[in-house]
């Protein structure tokens, strides 16, 4: 690693100042902040230093989210064979899922990252790493029939209106993938819901199958939204081999990606918890109420309930701050994602838009929490004087 430190030194005078790639700086930058830890220092003030930066929590939160996408690329592959009536093997199925799924995520990056180092060379500023983790994620949300030029434009548009004009990285108001799936939910809906877009249907360079045009494969929430039990075994949907968007059906490897951003300190347990307590019991008071067919652990294992209260109810910087701000915030995000399954079968993974309403509410959320410690801060002082 010597040797590319040694280089990269080398080469930096020609992006600085006076240099003749000068106009590619943020470009260089950003590509040297990534493999090392900028050494500049603090010339005045005092400054706390932590052991880890921005970009080392993203590349951490894109390994916690490797054990859903890897099982996502092997449920494709498992779910064209198991739809052929044909057998293969682990290999066969998951290469076939890594040759549906990789493109995606190219896409996503090669536009998304784009994108950011345009707007980073046009304003002069750094190049911001927040795409490192909704590169990835966006992928991951979406049904394997998601066309491509279809994520091209779901990229575009949150990235510069879900993030960029708000002021980049730690600016924006709500999560960078989701206003993807939203944005594609709401103007392609059809290669987002129905029962066509969840089973790869082509076979890729050899690997996978055929399968008639026609064919078409409910997932468990879809069963769900027209009052039905979901056909999928609990065994099945914990394991996460039934259909659904790409990383979002195995609750085992979400849960492995949970331990790693606890472990890890990068999420909050308290938003993580308050998630599930709130799509529990919402879930089960729509169970003994009778207006709900299915077990209330069946809201919490199936679609992206899992996933968005791991990855996405939990991101620092849309999420609410406060201590007792992050335990309403997460009840909210919870029960309203159960609300909108029970109460609005056009929405089926309320999820999407729970998170989102919770992202809006997070400031005010965090307002009435600090001025509810102010005020009882200024009557103990009243008392006491």
């Amino acid at each position: 690693m010597s040797f590319l430190r040694n280089y990269l030194n080398q080469i930096k005078p020609n992006f600085e100042e006076g240099g003749r790639l000068h106009a590619f700086r943020s470009v260089f930058d950003g590509f040297e902040t990534f493999l090392y830890v900028p050494n500049a220092t603090s010339k005045s003030g005092t400054s706390i230093h932590d052991a880890i930066d921005s970009k080392r929590i993203m590349s951490m939160v894109v390994i916690a989210l490797l054990p859903a996408l890897l099982f996502g690329m092997y449920n494709i592959g498992y779910q064209n064979y198991v739809s052929a009536g044909v057998e293969g093997s682990f290999m066969e199925m998951f290469i076939y899922g890594l040759l549906a799924v990789l493109p995606k995520i190219l896409v996503s990056y090669i536009v998304g990252l784009g994108i950011e180092f345009a707007w980073a060379q046009w304003k002069g500023e750094e190049i911001q790493e927040g795409y490192l983790v909704s590169g990835i994620i966006i992928p991951m949300i979406l049904p394997v029939g998601c066309p491509l030029w279809v994520i091209v434009l779901a990229v575009v548009f949150a990235v510069i209106f879900g993030k960029e004009i708000f002021g980049g990285t730690g600016m924006n108001i709500f999560n960078v993938a989701l206003l993807a799936r939203a944005f594609l939910f709401f103007s392609y809906p059809t290669k987002m819901s129905g029962d066509t877009v969840w089973v790869a249907t082509d076979s890729i360079l050899g690997f996978g199958n055929d399968l008639p045009d026609t064919f078409t494969c409910a997932t468990p929430l879809g069963e769900m939204a027209q009052g039905a039990v979901p056909s999928a075994s609990i065994c099945d949907s914990i394991i996460g081999l039934i259909p659904g968007s790409i990383g979002e059906t195995s609750v085992i490897a979400i849960a492995m990606g949970a331990a790693i951003l606890l472990w890890t300190g990068i999420a909050s347990w308290k938003t993580m918890l308050s998630v599930f307590l709130g799509g529990g019991v919402m879930a089960w008071i729509f169970q003994a109420t009778g207006q709900s067919p299915v077990e209330w652990y069946q809201h919490i294992i199936i679609g992206g309930f899992c996933f968005g209260a791991v990855f996405m109810a939990t991101d620092p910087v849309t999420s609410a701050r406060t201590e007792t701000g992050k335990w309403i915030y997460g009840i909210i995000i919870g029960a309203l994602a159960v609300i909108i399954r029970v109460m609005n079968p056009g929405f089926p993974e309320g999820m999407m838009l729970a998170i989102l309403f919770g992202n809006m509410m997070a400031p005010t959320i965090d307002y009435f929490v600090v001025q509810s410690n102010i005020n009882k801060r200024l009557k103990r002082m009243k008392n006491n004087g």
